[in-house]
Protein backbone atom coordinates (compact mmCIF):
# COMPACT_ATOMS: atom_id res chain seq x y z
CA UNK A 1 0.00 0.00 0.00
CA UNK A 2 2.67 2.34 1.09
CA UNK A 3 4.29 1.80 -2.36
CA UNK A 4 1.40 2.28 -4.15
CA UNK A 5 0.78 5.51 -2.42
CA UNK A 6 4.37 6.38 -3.15
CA UNK A 7 3.93 6.38 -6.93
CA UNK A 8 1.06 7.98 -6.89
CA UNK A 9 2.85 10.63 -5.11
CA UNK A 10 5.21 10.90 -7.67
CA UNK A 11 3.30 11.00 -10.47
CA UNK A 12 1.16 13.79 -9.41
CA UNK A 13 4.44 15.75 -8.57
CA UNK A 14 5.30 14.96 -12.29
CA UNK A 15 2.10 16.04 -13.26
CA UNK A 16 2.28 19.35 -11.74
CA UNK A 17 6.24 20.09 -12.89
CA UNK A 18 4.36 19.60 -16.58
CA UNK A 19 1.98 21.99 -16.21
CA UNK A 20 4.64 24.80 -15.14
CA UNK A 21 6.93 24.15 -18.38
CA UNK A 22 6.40 24.70 -22.11
CA UNK A 23 3.23 26.11 -23.08
CA UNK A 24 2.20 27.66 -19.94
CA UNK A 25 0.61 30.82 -20.05
CA UNK A 26 -1.67 32.99 -18.06
CA UNK A 27 -2.28 33.35 -14.76
CA UNK A 28 0.05 30.30 -14.21
CA UNK A 29 3.00 31.94 -15.27
CA UNK A 30 2.39 34.46 -12.36
CA UNK A 31 2.66 32.21 -10.07
CA UNK A 32 5.80 30.51 -10.50
CA UNK A 33 8.69 33.03 -10.13
CA UNK A 34 10.43 30.60 -12.41
CA UNK A 35 8.73 31.21 -15.72
CA UNK A 36 8.41 35.01 -14.91
CA UNK A 37 10.60 37.62 -17.63
CA UNK A 38 12.35 40.18 -15.63
CA UNK A 39 15.28 41.64 -18.17
CA UNK A 40 18.04 42.93 -16.87
CA UNK A 41 20.59 43.49 -19.19
CA UNK A 42 18.45 43.91 -22.11
CA UNK A 43 17.68 47.48 -22.75
CA UNK A 44 15.06 47.15 -25.83
CA UNK A 45 12.34 44.91 -24.53
CA UNK A 46 10.63 44.80 -20.93
CA UNK A 47 7.24 42.60 -19.86
CA UNK A 48 4.55 43.84 -17.42
CA UNK A 49 2.49 41.35 -15.72
CA UNK A 50 -1.21 41.82 -15.76
CA UNK A 51 -4.20 40.30 -13.08
CA UNK A 52 -5.65 38.67 -15.91
CA UNK A 53 -2.84 36.76 -17.09
CA UNK A 54 -1.94 38.85 -20.16
CA UNK A 55 1.70 39.77 -20.58
CA UNK A 56 2.47 43.17 -22.11
CA UNK A 57 5.80 43.26 -23.65
CA UNK A 58 7.36 46.36 -25.23
CA UNK A 59 9.97 46.84 -27.30
CA UNK A 60 12.20 49.53 -28.91
CA UNK A 61 15.78 50.25 -30.51
CA UNK A 62 18.23 49.73 -27.22
CA UNK A 63 20.36 52.12 -29.05
CA UNK A 64 17.51 54.65 -29.42
CA UNK A 65 18.66 58.40 -29.98
CA UNK A 66 17.41 60.78 -27.58
CA UNK A 67 17.26 63.04 -29.97
CA UNK A 68 14.55 61.59 -32.15
CA UNK A 69 11.05 59.88 -31.43
CA UNK A 70 11.80 56.27 -30.68
CA UNK A 71 9.95 53.58 -32.42
CA UNK A 72 8.51 51.53 -29.99
CA UNK A 73 6.47 48.61 -30.61
CA UNK A 74 3.73 46.68 -28.31
CA UNK A 75 2.38 43.08 -28.13
CA UNK A 76 -0.22 41.76 -25.86
CA UNK A 77 0.09 38.43 -25.16
CA UNK A 78 -2.50 36.16 -24.42
CA UNK A 79 -3.36 32.51 -23.47
CA UNK A 80 -5.06 31.02 -27.01
CA UNK A 81 -8.63 31.10 -27.57
CA UNK A 82 -9.00 33.87 -24.78
CA UNK A 83 -11.21 36.50 -25.12
CA UNK A 84 -9.70 39.07 -22.36
CA UNK A 85 -9.37 42.79 -23.66
CA UNK A 86 -6.21 44.24 -24.37
CA UNK A 87 -4.87 47.70 -23.86
CA UNK A 88 -5.20 49.89 -26.60
CA UNK A 89 -2.06 50.40 -28.70
CA UNK A 90 -0.81 46.71 -28.17
CA UNK A 91 -1.31 44.01 -30.66
CA UNK A 92 -2.82 41.02 -29.94
CA UNK A 93 -0.41 38.10 -29.93
CA UNK A 94 -1.89 34.29 -28.91
CA UNK A 95 0.47 32.14 -27.39
CA UNK A 96 2.45 29.96 -27.38
CA UNK A 97 3.25 30.58 -31.00
CA UNK A 98 3.70 27.25 -32.97
CA UNK A 99 4.69 27.99 -36.47
CA UNK A 100 7.00 31.59 -37.24
CA UNK A 101 9.48 32.43 -39.32
CA UNK A 102 13.10 34.20 -38.42
CA UNK A 103 14.64 36.47 -40.67
CA UNK A 104 18.58 36.11 -38.87
CA UNK A 105 20.40 33.71 -37.47
CA UNK A 106 20.71 35.93 -34.40
CA UNK A 107 17.18 34.78 -33.65
CA UNK A 108 17.47 31.31 -35.15
CA UNK A 109 20.08 30.93 -32.50
CA UNK A 110 17.57 31.71 -29.56
CA UNK A 111 15.21 28.39 -30.99
CA UNK A 112 18.08 26.37 -31.22
CA UNK A 113 19.29 27.08 -27.23
CA UNK A 114 15.06 26.49 -26.34
CA UNK A 115 15.38 23.24 -28.52
CA UNK A 116 12.76 24.79 -30.14
CA UNK A 117 13.53 24.00 -34.13
CA UNK A 118 9.97 22.51 -34.97
CA UNK A 119 8.63 26.43 -34.56
CA UNK A 120 10.47 27.64 -36.90
CA UNK A 121 8.99 26.73 -40.38
CA UNK A 122 11.08 29.43 -42.44
CA UNK A 123 14.28 31.38 -43.05
CA UNK A 124 16.23 33.59 -44.98
CA UNK A 125 18.68 31.57 -46.46
CA UNK A 126 20.97 28.76 -45.80
CA UNK A 127 24.15 30.63 -46.61
CA UNK A 128 26.88 29.58 -43.83
CA UNK A 129 24.46 27.54 -42.01
CA UNK A 130 25.87 24.58 -39.96
CA UNK A 131 23.40 23.59 -37.71
CA UNK A 132 22.35 19.72 -39.47
CA UNK A 133 18.80 19.73 -38.21
CA UNK A 134 17.81 23.06 -39.81
CA UNK A 135 19.48 21.77 -42.60
CA UNK A 136 17.88 18.48 -42.48
CA UNK A 137 14.04 20.77 -42.14
CA UNK A 138 15.11 22.68 -45.38
CA UNK A 139 15.74 19.64 -47.11
CA UNK A 140 12.58 17.48 -46.08
CA UNK A 141 10.34 20.42 -46.26
CA UNK A 142 9.46 21.81 -43.25
CA UNK A 143 11.44 24.85 -43.30
CA UNK A 144 10.90 27.04 -45.99
CA UNK A 145 13.81 29.18 -47.76
CA UNK A 146 11.74 32.59 -48.22
CA UNK A 147 14.22 34.70 -49.54
CA UNK A 148 16.84 37.17 -48.46
CA UNK A 149 15.83 40.93 -46.88
CA UNK A 150 14.58 43.30 -49.47
CA UNK A 151 13.87 40.30 -51.99
CA UNK A 152 11.26 38.43 -49.64
CA UNK A 153 9.19 35.89 -51.71
CA UNK A 154 5.61 36.13 -50.00
CA UNK A 155 4.29 32.88 -51.64
CA UNK A 156 6.46 31.30 -49.98
CA UNK A 157 5.70 33.11 -46.13
CA UNK A 158 2.21 32.21 -46.88
CA UNK A 159 3.02 29.03 -47.44
CA UNK A 160 4.79 28.28 -44.09
CA UNK A 161 1.67 29.08 -42.37
CA UNK A 162 3.63 31.71 -39.63
CA UNK A 163 1.36 32.60 -36.86
CA UNK A 164 3.85 35.57 -36.31
CA UNK A 165 7.54 36.47 -38.16
CA UNK A 166 10.41 37.71 -35.99
CA UNK A 167 12.42 40.37 -38.11
CA UNK A 168 14.88 42.73 -38.02
CA UNK A 169 13.03 46.72 -38.25
CA UNK A 170 16.43 48.73 -38.51
CA UNK A 171 18.12 46.28 -41.12
CA UNK A 172 17.38 46.23 -44.83
CA UNK A 173 13.70 45.74 -44.68
CA UNK A 174 11.51 44.71 -47.36
CA UNK A 175 8.47 44.07 -45.08
CA UNK A 176 6.13 45.89 -47.03
CA UNK A 177 4.99 42.76 -48.95
CA UNK A 178 5.18 41.04 -45.62
CA UNK A 179 2.86 43.36 -44.03
CA UNK A 180 0.30 42.86 -46.92
CA UNK A 181 -0.30 38.97 -45.29
CA UNK A 182 -1.71 40.77 -42.28
CA UNK A 183 0.81 38.29 -40.76
CA UNK A 184 2.11 39.83 -36.99
CA UNK A 185 5.48 41.13 -37.36
CA UNK A 186 7.89 40.77 -33.78
CA UNK A 187 10.85 43.18 -34.05
CA UNK A 188 13.63 40.96 -32.74
CA UNK A 189 16.32 43.40 -31.65
CA UNK A 190 18.67 41.57 -29.81
CA UNK A 191 21.66 42.35 -32.55
CA UNK A 192 21.29 46.23 -31.34
CA UNK A 193 22.36 45.82 -27.57
CA UNK A 194 25.84 47.45 -26.31
CA UNK A 195 25.86 44.73 -23.56
CA UNK A 196 26.51 40.72 -23.96
CA UNK A 197 24.83 39.84 -21.80
CA UNK A 198 21.81 41.76 -23.19
CA UNK A 199 22.13 39.93 -26.24
CA UNK A 200 21.93 36.67 -24.59
CA UNK A 201 18.91 37.69 -22.74
CA UNK A 202 16.94 38.32 -26.16
CA UNK A 203 16.17 34.08 -25.35
CA UNK A 204 14.15 35.37 -22.76
CA UNK A 205 12.06 37.20 -25.66
CA UNK A 206 11.77 34.30 -27.58
CA UNK A 207 10.97 32.36 -24.64
CA UNK A 208 7.56 34.15 -23.88
CA UNK A 209 6.28 33.74 -27.51
CA UNK A 210 6.62 29.91 -27.66
CA UNK A 211 6.11 29.04 -23.94
CA UNK A 212 9.33 28.39 -22.81
CA UNK A 213 9.51 31.45 -20.14
CA UNK A 214 11.21 28.96 -17.49
CA UNK A 215 13.34 27.25 -20.15
CA UNK A 216 14.93 30.70 -20.93
CA UNK A 217 15.70 31.64 -17.38
CA UNK A 218 17.09 28.38 -16.24
CA UNK A 219 19.70 29.26 -19.99
CA UNK A 220 20.30 32.70 -19.32
CA UNK A 221 21.18 32.17 -15.61
CA UNK A 222 23.27 29.92 -17.00
CA UNK A 223 25.06 32.11 -19.16
CA UNK A 224 25.06 35.03 -16.75
CA UNK A 225 26.99 33.00 -14.05
CA UNK A 226 29.73 31.58 -16.03
CA UNK A 227 30.67 35.45 -17.35
CA UNK A 228 30.63 36.75 -14.52
CA UNK A 229 32.86 34.16 -13.17
CA UNK A 230 34.92 34.82 -15.67
CA UNK A 231 35.27 38.45 -15.73
CA UNK A 232 35.79 38.12 -12.38
CA UNK A 233 39.24 36.65 -13.16
CA UNK A 234 40.30 40.30 -14.79
CA UNK A 235 41.64 41.96 -12.13
CA UNK A 236 42.94 45.04 -13.82
CA UNK A 237 45.22 46.17 -10.19
CA UNK A 238 47.03 42.74 -10.66
CA UNK A 239 48.75 44.02 -14.11
CA UNK A 240 51.12 46.81 -15.06
CA UNK A 241 49.53 47.22 -17.95
CA UNK A 242 46.50 45.99 -20.62
CA UNK A 243 47.18 45.02 -23.96
CA UNK A 244 45.71 46.92 -26.14
CA UNK A 245 43.42 45.35 -29.46
CA UNK A 246 41.67 46.82 -32.70
CA UNK A 247 39.71 45.03 -35.00
CA UNK A 248 38.34 44.87 -38.41
CA UNK A 249 40.56 45.22 -41.97
CA UNK A 250 39.79 47.48 -45.58
CA UNK A 251 36.86 46.39 -47.41
CA UNK A 252 35.67 48.40 -50.54
CA UNK A 253 38.71 51.26 -49.46
CA UNK A 254 37.42 51.72 -46.30
CA UNK A 255 37.69 50.55 -42.88
CA UNK A 256 34.84 49.55 -40.47
CA UNK A 257 35.33 50.64 -37.07
CA UNK A 258 32.82 49.99 -34.44
CA UNK A 259 32.71 52.56 -31.48
CA UNK A 260 34.11 52.51 -27.90
CA UNK A 261 30.72 51.26 -26.38
CA UNK A 262 30.19 48.68 -28.67
CA UNK A 263 29.06 44.67 -27.74
CA UNK A 264 32.64 43.60 -29.27
CA UNK A 265 34.41 46.39 -26.84
CA UNK A 266 32.65 45.47 -23.72
CA UNK A 267 33.85 41.55 -24.65
CA UNK A 268 37.40 43.14 -25.04
CA UNK A 269 37.20 45.25 -21.75
CA UNK A 270 36.01 42.13 -20.13
CA UNK A 271 38.41 39.77 -20.99
CA UNK A 272 41.05 42.31 -20.07
CA UNK A 273 42.09 44.10 -22.94
CA UNK A 274 42.26 47.83 -23.83
CA UNK A 275 40.42 48.71 -27.20
CA UNK A 276 41.77 51.44 -28.75
CA UNK A 277 38.60 53.49 -30.06
CA UNK A 278 37.73 55.69 -27.39
CA UNK A 279 34.86 57.42 -28.15
CA UNK A 280 31.51 56.96 -26.91
CA UNK A 281 29.76 56.02 -30.96
CA UNK A 282 27.65 53.23 -30.06
CA UNK A 283 27.51 52.40 -33.60
CA UNK A 284 30.21 52.16 -35.91
CA UNK A 285 31.74 54.32 -38.90
CA UNK A 286 33.82 53.87 -42.27
CA UNK A 287 37.08 55.15 -41.71
CA UNK A 288 40.35 55.41 -43.81
CA UNK A 289 43.46 53.38 -43.75
CA UNK A 290 45.27 56.41 -42.25
CA UNK A 291 42.76 57.11 -39.64
CA UNK A 292 42.83 53.05 -38.43
CA UNK A 293 46.87 53.06 -38.47
CA UNK A 294 46.90 56.66 -36.24
CA UNK A 295 44.76 54.72 -33.50
CA UNK A 296 46.50 51.64 -33.78
CA UNK A 297 50.01 50.90 -35.15
CA UNK A 298 51.42 49.75 -31.57
CA UNK A 299 48.28 47.82 -30.40
CA UNK A 300 49.22 44.16 -29.13
CA UNK A 301 46.55 42.61 -30.63
CA UNK A 302 44.10 42.32 -34.02
CA UNK A 303 40.74 40.91 -33.96
CA UNK A 304 39.41 39.47 -37.28
CA UNK A 305 35.85 37.86 -38.54
CA UNK A 306 35.88 36.94 -42.54
CA UNK A 307 34.45 34.46 -44.27
CA UNK A 308 37.80 33.58 -46.08
CA UNK A 309 36.81 31.18 -48.73
CA UNK A 310 39.81 29.28 -48.29
CA UNK A 311 42.87 29.03 -45.39
CA UNK A 312 43.44 32.61 -44.04
CA UNK A 313 46.89 33.32 -43.33
CA UNK A 314 48.88 36.87 -42.75
CA UNK A 315 50.10 36.12 -46.29
CA UNK A 316 46.51 36.12 -47.17
CA UNK A 317 46.18 39.68 -44.80
CA UNK A 318 48.81 41.51 -46.48
CA UNK A 319 47.54 40.38 -49.94
CA UNK A 320 44.44 42.22 -49.19
CA UNK A 321 45.77 45.27 -47.80
CA UNK A 322 50.07 45.59 -48.35
CA UNK A 323 50.36 47.85 -45.35
CA UNK A 324 48.70 45.47 -43.45
CA UNK A 325 51.77 44.48 -42.40
CA UNK A 326 52.61 47.67 -40.90
CA UNK A 327 50.88 46.85 -37.85
CA UNK A 328 52.72 45.73 -34.68
CA UNK A 329 50.29 43.00 -34.21
CA UNK A 330 51.29 41.38 -37.46
CA UNK A 331 54.58 41.95 -37.07
CA UNK A 332 54.16 40.27 -33.87
CA UNK A 333 51.77 37.63 -35.36
CA UNK A 334 49.16 38.28 -32.45
CA UNK A 335 46.07 38.39 -34.92
CA UNK A 336 43.03 36.74 -33.30
CA UNK A 337 41.10 35.23 -36.37
CA UNK A 338 37.60 33.32 -36.83
CA UNK A 339 36.42 32.46 -39.60
CA UNK A 340 32.67 31.93 -40.38
CA UNK A 341 32.98 29.80 -43.10
CA UNK A 342 34.63 26.97 -40.50
CA UNK A 343 32.26 27.82 -37.35
CA UNK A 344 28.92 28.74 -36.68
CA UNK A 345 29.60 32.21 -35.66
CA UNK A 346 26.41 33.82 -35.86
CA UNK A 347 24.62 30.91 -35.15
CA UNK A 348 25.75 30.46 -31.52
CA UNK A 349 27.62 33.56 -30.35
CA UNK A 350 24.53 35.39 -29.39
CA UNK A 351 23.85 32.92 -26.67
CA UNK A 352 27.50 31.50 -25.98
CA UNK A 353 28.83 35.07 -24.47
CA UNK A 354 30.56 33.65 -21.98
CA UNK A 355 32.66 31.05 -24.42
CA UNK A 356 33.47 34.16 -26.74
CA UNK A 357 34.79 35.57 -23.74
CA UNK A 358 36.72 32.99 -22.46
CA UNK A 359 38.24 32.53 -25.80
CA UNK A 360 39.59 36.35 -25.72
CA UNK A 361 40.55 35.38 -21.84
CA UNK A 362 42.68 32.83 -22.91
CA UNK A 363 44.71 34.93 -26.09
CA UNK A 364 44.96 38.07 -23.68
CA UNK A 365 45.45 36.11 -20.35
CA UNK A 366 46.14 33.15 -20.94
CA UNK A 367 47.36 32.20 -17.39
CA UNK A 368 43.60 32.80 -16.08
CA UNK A 369 42.55 29.89 -17.78
CA UNK A 370 43.12 26.19 -18.00
CA UNK A 371 46.19 25.53 -19.39
CA UNK A 372 44.55 22.85 -22.08
CA UNK A 373 41.44 25.08 -23.08
CA UNK A 374 40.25 24.73 -26.28
CA UNK A 375 38.89 27.89 -27.75
CA UNK A 376 35.69 27.44 -29.75
CA UNK A 377 35.65 30.84 -32.12
CA UNK A 378 38.55 32.63 -31.51
CA UNK A 379 42.09 31.95 -31.64
CA UNK A 380 46.01 33.60 -32.87
CA UNK A 381 46.07 32.94 -36.36
CA UNK A 382 48.98 31.10 -37.23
Amino acid sequence: MKNILMIMTVLLLMACGSKRGVGMVGEDIQNDSLALIQPQYAKGFSVKYLENGIRLVDVEDPQKDEDKMPVSYHFALVEKGGDADIPEGYTKVEVPVERTIVMTMLQLSNFTALDAHEVVKGITGTKNLFNKDIKKRVKDGSIVKIGMEGNFDPELILAANPEVIFISPFKRGGYDAIKETGITLIPHLGYKELDPLGQAEWVKFVGLFIGKEKEANELFAGIEKRYHDLKSKVDSSKFKELPTVFSGEMHGGNWYAVGGKNFLARLFHDAGADYVIKNEDTGGSNIEFEQMYAMAANADYWRILNSFPDTFSYEALKASEPRNELFKAFKEKKVIYCNMKQTAYYESTPVEPDVVLKDLLAIFHPELVEKDYKPKYYQLLK
